[in-house]
């Protein structure tokens, strides 16, 4: 590629809107602009690393026996509605209406769409298992876009879904899957965990997230010091508490709290360290009132929440929510729910006693509320925010929380999708039996972005040499010398001659904006023919990865840049 016939608008000074490494360079170096919140357009550069990253993925999963197809991104709602997803992906689903007035939808995910496909053209148990996949944009209607293309409202992904006949065919496609990712990660060269994790509105009991180490990465996971659990932070079960055996219980008084309609203000007024209240925490559930206690020094975690009660929607209630049912809020005693409300717990509330918690009327608390005599607990869950030193739940280790970037994420969907979408095969006995699907998702732009976040420095990026857009660009240094544009042009097509995707850096600009052109988009190879070297009947050579700078007569110019590339990392 001639630079001066190409399209990679390059920056000198960081975007002010790019708040980390990848969003930052990727705008920098010319492979993205911004159209508008959350969407971007794809340079040239940018193109051929995705398409880089989509060949190793469509040939590992097709090597694990997925067939590529393609499916609509415009659907329609109703199998949405049928499945509930319509309504608990909320607003995140882009919707519009056709000019027939029928609802429609940009695609977040196709479940909705493979489970019909299948269901409509593979009727019997002889036509399974079966795996489909599709390379695709989808949409999702983000409400606070950021970090470039991690947060991105529209993005490439591959997605697969599988479709067994019964339990053990959808587990054995899964392990398959989970294997071609690990190939594929393994290739992309990508530093990752894999942990177990939250299935989030896709849904599903056994999920696990494929985790591209990064510092500043949004996705969380932990870890135990002893090396023996992984999982990210939304699905993470933390040891629970030994309860508290036979403790003396205070009888329950009420104190005045006036204006101490939080834990911290509460505690400040009494004395006393947040872990001695019980935060009570409402929910609305689908119309039903649910209540979540934990203890004031702890957040509820509304995923483990949602995941429980999975298709349901899940909210926190709202002001409006406090006033009719007639809860004094800030001030939410457990001591006052009726059958009209569920009360969650989570394990920790089993080690504490003589709670201070609300009165159920503003600026009043009470003190020495405790379990069975004062109040209730319908369920106990799993149902607090992991934090950094909470014990392993496996060896009691402490757990650490690290960063991360999701770019793949794989489900055990069961019959979650085909039961409600009536999708049927005619299992061997000749009865009517709802497939059992899996769902595999990579997303193609968040590996592009996670690739710069694991290898740039402080001038630009430093691709994996199998991920640049170009292996080498040979950088003409004088554009008034005919000798060294000849030279620049000789040594560029017996690159291309011998296989290597080379760029030729031929625009009327200095050299430095050259050099600092080459370091920003991170071209493994450099070579500069300039008016020195030629006089010198030289070339001079940089290692991108390493900064390493040497010299080559002009003759083996081209062999001595194949060498140096086969060096790179």
């Amino acid at each position: 590629m001639r630079l001066s016939r190409s399209f990679v608008p390059t920056l000198r000074d960081d975007p002010a809107e790019a708040e980390i490494a990848s969003h930052r360079l990727l705008l920098r170096a010319g492979f993205v602009r911004q159209l508008t919140a959350g969407i971007y357009s794809y340079l040239p550069n940018a193109l051929r690393v995705m398409r880089s990253i989509e060949h190793i993925v469509r040939e590992e999963v097709e090597k694990a026996g997925s067939i590529e197809v393609r499916v609509p991104i415009v659907l329609p709602s109703e199998p949405w509605k049928a499945t509930g997803r319509w309504q608990r992906y909320g607003n995140e689903v882009f919707k519009l209406e056709d000019r027939h007035g029928r609802e429609m939808m940009l695609g977040p995910t196709e479940e909705e769409v493979f489970a019909p496909l299948v269901g409509g053209d593979l009727p019997s148990y002889r036509d399974l298992p079966i795996n489909l996949f599709q390379v695709e944009w989808k949409f999702r209607d983000e409400q606070r876009p950021r970090y470039g293309l991690l947060r991105a409202r529209e993005f490439l992904m591959k997605d697969a879904y599988s479709f067994d006949r019964d339990e053990d065919g959808m587990r054995e496609s899964y392990r398959i899957m989970f294997e071609a990712y690990e190939r594929i990660f393994e290739r992309i060269g990508l530093d990752l965990v894999i942990v177990e994790a939250d299935p989030g509105s896709i849904g599903g009991d056994i999920n696990h997230e494929f985790m591209a180490l990064a510092q500043v990465g949004e996705d969380l996971f932990v870890r135990c010091v002893n090396g023996d659990y992984l999982a990210d932070t939304e699905a993470a079960t933390p040891q629970a508490p030994t309860p508290l055996a036979d403790p003396d219980l205070d009888p329950m008084v009420e104190v005045d709290t006036p204006g101490a309609a939080t834990i911290d203000l509460v505690a400040s007024q009494l004395g006393i360290e947040p872990s001695r209240t019980l935060k009570n925490i409402m929910f609305d559930m689908d119309g039903q009132a649910v209540a979540v206690l934990v203890p004031g020094d702890r957040e509820v975690s509304q995923d483990k929440l949602s995941r429980l009660n999975f298709p349901q929607v899940v909210r926190p209630f709202d002001d409006a929510d406090f006033a009719r049912l007639g809860y004094a809020k800030g001030y939410v005693g457990p001591h006052g729910f009726g059958d009209d409300v569920v009360v969650f717990a989570d394990h920790s509330v089993r080690a504490g006693a003589n709670w201070v918690t609300g009165a159920n009327r503003p600026d009043v608390h009470v003190t020495g509320a405790n379990l069975d005599r004062d109040f209730r607990v319908d369920r106990w869950e799993d149902l607090i925010q992991i934090r950094e030193g909470d014990r392993c739940p496996i060896d009691g280790g402490a757990l650490e929380i690290g960063r991360s970037i999701v770019v793949g994420h794989i489900y055990q969907l069961g019959t979650q999708y085909s039961e409600p979408l009536g999708t049927t095969f005619q299992d061997e006995d000749g009865t009517e039996k709802p497939y059992l699907m899996g769902s595999y998702g990579i997303g193609i732009t968040r590996i592009l972005a996670a690739l710069v976040e694991q290898h740039h420095d402080d001038e630009g990026i430093v691709w994996p040499t199998h991920m640049a857009p170009f292996k080498v660009v040979v950088v003409l240094a004088t554009q008034d010398d005919p000798a060294a544009v000849a030279e620049a042009e000789r040594i560029y097509e017996g690159l291309l001659a011998a296989g290597i995707e080379t760029a030729l850096d031929d625009r009327d600009q200095r050299a430095g904006v050259k050099f600092a052109d080459a370091d920003l988009i991170g071209y493994p190879v450099q070579v500069t023919i300039g008016k020195r070297g030629l006089a010198n009947g030289t070339v001079d050579l940089k290692l991108r990865a390493t900064g390493e700078r040497s010299t080559a007569p002009l003759g083996d110019a081209v062999q001595a840049a194949l060498d140096l590339l086969a060096t790179a990392p």
